[in-house]
């Protein structure tokens, strides 16, 4: 299973890539496995500001629904539009090409309540 050392996770299987105050999210590896061929991915929230934990989006997959919660607080400044026509890019680079949002983060302190890779793989028992 794929968690690359230089990003941050969330309890709820996202991860997380920080350039200044710009956060990238998407869903991990693990996550998307655990759901299955993704079919649809939907973000309603762009230009908004949203609380850490509140819900920014969902992601559909075959079997199941699943809503995505914002790691970090701030504004959807940009989503991910290839995930309109090619929702499978989360199945088949969740890390690179699958990303969901960026967001401009608007409380670096809640980075630190963000984990790392060693503590995101005993969450999941990898």
């Amino acid at each position: 299973m794929n968690i690359p050392a230089n990003l941050k996770y969330t309890k709820d299987h996202e991860w997380v890539s920080i350039d200044g105050d710009v956060a990238t999210v998407g869903i991990t590896d693990f996550a998307q496995k655990e759901l299955g061929d993704i079919v649809y991915v939907e973000v309603e929230t762009l230009d908004q500001t949203l609380d850490k934990d509140e819900v920014f989006g969902t992601v559909e997959a075959v079997k199941t629904v699943s809503d995505l919660f914002l790691p970090l607080s701030g504004e959807i400044i940009e989503f991910n539009e290839t995930l309109e026509s090619s929702p499978e890019k989360v199945n088949t680079d969740p890390y690179g090409d699958g990303w969901m949002v960026k967001v401009k983060i608007s409380n670096t302190s809640e980075i630190e309540g963000l984990l790392d890779s060693e503590a995101y793989k005993s969450l999941i028992g990898a």
